[in-house]
């Protein structure tokens, strides 16, 4: 079996390279790490769950796509909410994205490391993609 880092070195808040890759692919799998709302520059967007959990999965879409997959390749999702009043307001955003395919799933409370609202990270599955 072969493995593929994706996306190289991950840079944060005011250009620092953080010590992770966007992703990696391990046969038919690809574990993406965490995600952010974080934008191009390396900044959190500004704004409440909404925009942030938008943001997060434009993000991981991205990296999937990078991977040769899709959100309907994803089988499972850990999200950790810095606020257990953003339940309701994120899992409308993420129902948007999960219609049809709906990934087995864990969602916490836990501190971020940074200062998001959000933080998501999926396993797909896409024997094709090997």
């Amino acid at each position: 079996m072969s493995i593929e880092r994706i996306g190289g070195v991950k840079t944060g808040s005011g250009g620092q390279n953080l010590p992770f890759c966007q992703a990696t692919k391990a046969g038919g799998f690809v574990f993406v790490s965490g995600q952010v709302a974080m934008d191009e520059t390396g900044e959190i967007i500004m704004g409440g769950i909404v925009p942030q959990t938008h943001k997060t999965m434009q993000n991981i879409i991205a990296i999937l796509e990078k991977a040769g997959c899709g959100l309907e390749h994803v089988v499972k999702a850990n999200v950790w909410l810095d606020d257990t009043r953003d339940f309701q307001g994120f899992n409308r955003v993420y129902a948007e994205y999960f219609k049809d395919f709906a990934p087995a799933r864990a969602c916490v409370q836990s501190a971020i490391m940074v200062d998001a609202k959000v933080e998501i990270d999926v396993i797909a599955y896409n024997p094709d993609a090997a």
